[in-house]
């Protein structure tokens, strides 16, 4: 595999070069703040199902571009818990180590257990973009983890235990979330548990992808949770093994752009977080996706 290698996707050739064996590609030569046209957008998207992600560097995106960016593949998925979302622009969950009214933010420590975002709603995220407009010198990175190729290398007799079953997903089992100041049973009322596919079906590639996380997946349908532990333990331990991974050191005007459909994410506490230098301020979006299956 040559370090770049432009890809052709119906009329639009891209300047590509792979981010890793595993997943990720970076495109090169897009300016995001423009209107892109249809094709280009197009070609952009095969990319990111071809690949699981792709990267824009050298960004100068401000919130309202960034929303439209995100809309031109698809709804836009709104967070059930708004007391998070940028001041002005609803769309973006800040996450953020920066003190909010002086007190240290509740979205610091965001993203510390491998998860697929909004796996618990009844329509998962399709995908996660997200801004870097300031980072740690040192640390402070996003790891993915390619859930088709998780997939593909687990045991026959595995496969086939586990195709068709189905697993509760639960945001409030989160004990970062729990624990946060000003949760209310209004927020528990709109993000119940709910049951997923265990090996989830891309509704555009038809391959499968293991689909039970860490964060929110503690039970499989018709077992106790006893009884689930050792498989879904298997399972976690297997899924995010180095041979399916990619670890993203960001600069500021990075924007990561992720399918949760085929990958995970997760965001290690890899810098020294007592120095109030090492800020990490972050804008996401996200598009809503379809029923898992």
């Amino acid at each position: 595999m040559t370090a770049t290698a432009p890809k052709q996707h119906a009329d639009v050739v891209l300047d590509t070069r792979p981010l890793s064996y595993a997943v990720g590609e970076e495109i090169l030569g897009v300016d995001l703040s423009k209107d892109l046209d249809d094709a280009v957008i197009a070609a952009i998207r095969a990319v990111l199902v071809d690949r699981g992600a792709v990267v824009f560097r050298g960004q100068s995106l401000p919130p309202a571009q960034q929303v439209a960016f995100t809309r031109r593949f698809g709804e836009l998925h709104y967070m059930a818990v708004d007391r998070y979302n940028h001041p002005d622009h609803p769309e973006i969950f800040l996450i953020t180590n920066k003190p909010v009214e002086g007190e240290p933010s509740q979205t610091r420590n965001t993203g510390r257990q491998w998860h697929s975002d909004h796996s618990f709603a009844e329509r998962p995220a399709m995908g996660t973009l997200l801004y870097c407009l300031e980072c740690p010198k040192v640390g402070g990175t996003t790891l993915l983890a390619n859930q088709v190729m998780a997939y593909d290398a687990l045991p026959e007799t595995v496969k086939k235990m586990l195709d068709g079953r189905r697993a509760w997903h639960d945001l409030h089992r989160l004990k970062d979330f729990r624990n946060r100041p000003g949760f209310d049973s209004s927020e528990r009322a709109r993000t119940p548990e709910r049951l997923q596919p265990i090996f989830r079906t891309h509704p555009e590639t038809g391959r499968k992808a293991i689909f039970v996380n860490e964060a929110w997946t503690y039970k499989i349908e018709g077992c106790t949770e006893e009884e689930s532990r050792p498989i879904l333990e298997m399972l976690f331990a297997h899924q995010t093994q180095p041979l399916f991974t990619y670890r993203h050191i960001w600069q500021p005007g990075d924007l990561l752009f992720w399918e949760n459909r085929v990958v995970q994410h997760y965001a290690p506490p890899d810098y020294d977080m007592s120095d109030p230098a090492n800020v990490r301020h972050m804008h996401r979006t996200t598009v809503a996706g379809d029923p898992a299956y």
